[in-house]
């Protein structure tokens, strides 16, 4: 095979290996499950993050995969915008899943006030079609724009 037959991966195919890692359910304790939800986010600048959902029996302690990667992300870079996200369970988000791959209320929000640029990221919701959403799509009308944008309340 010459060089020029060598498939280079896309994006899309580089986050969904990322996160794929992450995928393996198991029982932390017998209150905690982890590893069910998967998540990995491209940052600004390019590098890739990764997260996955742990919940416990409370539910107070519950953290979804795509908080788990951005809080990654700013962890270990200081980075607050992403460009893309997959998450998923057992497989890639598909149109035939109606929803699969679409982060939570509450994700949404934490994605927004993180950096109000993450509004244009993009959001898989079909991973062999690459068909996206942007965040801005799905929560529109958002509440803190006039304060993101001005940084004062309205």
């Amino acid at each position: 095979m010459s060089k020029g037959d060598v498939k280079e991966m896309d994006i899309w195919e580089k986050l969904y290996n990322a996160a794929k890692e992450q995928y393996h359910p198991e029982e932390v304790s017998p209150f905690v499950y982890a590893h069910h939800v998967v998540c990995a986010i491209e940052s600004e600048n390019g590098e890739i993050f990764t997260g996955f959902c742990i919940e416990g029996c409370s539910g107070v302690m519950n953290l979804c995969a795509e908080r788990v990667a951005a809080l990654n992300m700013y962890i270990q870079s200081g980075q607050t915008k992403i460009k893309r996200l997959i998450a998923f369970r057992d497989k890639a988000p598909s149109a035939d899943r109606t929803g699969s791959g679409m982060p939570c209320g509450a994700c949404r929000e934490f994605l927004m006030q993180l950096n109000y640029e993450n509004r244009n990221m993009e959001i898989m919701t079909d991973y062999e079609s690459r068909k996206t959403v942007t965040l801005e799509e799905l929560i529109p009308g958002w509440w803190g724009t006039s304060r993101a944008l001005t940084g004062e309340d309205s």
